[in-house]
């Protein structure tokens, strides 16, 4: 072989070498469908792929291999999507997308501290145990619901919220909002997770509401001092509380009978 030949060998070469090094990660698609006056905080969660012997150290605040990402309220259904590698190298580790961690928070009042908030997270399993269907965009659905309930002395109005997976038929489930997806399905397509609310509340704690025709009741319990207030088995008596503009109330949410 040539010099020339040789040395326009060792270019190819290095020129195919320099672009395996550039390839860059598989990497998909995270949206997320809010409703309105909705935000959330996320996390992404790396760790070491499979078969790997590498560990990561020990760390106190900011680590490069858990990724953030931080939504703002929003007055109106919004979509909120992030691209997301796959895999990752921290430190000399590979690693692989492990889970996304949600922390959501709704508003259900004008005041300040008119909020309610859960969880969801979504796990990433290794293989899908089947062949992947191709398909460009994976779902999940969740549907949040408000709790309401009352609190302190003068029996104020609370709520609280709650999140939970749908399945394929919009069936609600025990377990969180989020699911289980194989990684082996995600790169390049869209994976979407679909929040939505009922305006449906209910109690938060069973036994200590009565309803009626226009409304809730609230159980007196014991006496007005009584926080748990649950509802006697025989004729329940109730108590007034107070909604969140001031107003005391005997029925919620109408005030009126």
């Amino acid at each position: 072989m040539s010099k020339r030949a040789y040395g326009a060998l060792l270019v190819v070469g290095m020129v195919w070498m320099a672009g395996c090094a550039r390839v860059p990660a598989e990497r998909f698609t995270l949206q997320v469908e809010l409703p309105a006056n909705f935000r959330f905080k996320s996390a992404a969660n790396y760790s070491p792929a499979a078969g790997e012997s590498c560990t990561l150290p020990a760390r106190r605040g900011k680590r490069p291999e858990r990724k953030i990402f931080s939504v703002a309220y929003n007055p109106a259904a919004s979509r909120v999507t992030q691209d997301l590698p796959l895999t990752e190298t921290v430190d000399g580790c590979p690693l692989v997308l492990r889970s996304v961690e949600f922390d959501f928070y709704a508003r259900w009042g004008t005041r300040d501290t008119d909020i309610g908030g859960d969880i969801a997270a979504i796990y990433f399993q290794d293989r899908s145990g089947g062949e992947a269907p191709g398909l460009e965009t994976l779902e999940l659905k969740g549907r949040c619901q408000w709790l309401f309930r009352t609190l302190g002395s003068q029996h104020a109005i609370r709520k609280i919220l709650k999140c939970n997976s749908l399945d394929n038929e919009g069936q609600l489930q025990r377990m969180q909002a989020g699911g289980v997806v194989p990684r082996d399905q995600l790169a390049g397509n869209t994976l979407s997770l679909v929040m939505e609310v009922t305006n449906e509340e209910r109690p938060y704690m069973g036994n200590t509401w009565i309803r009626f025709p226009h409304g809730w009741k609230r159980c007196l319990g014991k006496s007005m001092a009584d926080q748990y207030g649950f509802c006697a088995k025989d004729a329940p008596t109730f108590r007034p509380f107070k909604m969140p503009d001031g107003r005391e109330c005997n029925v919620y949410p109408t005030c009126t009978e």
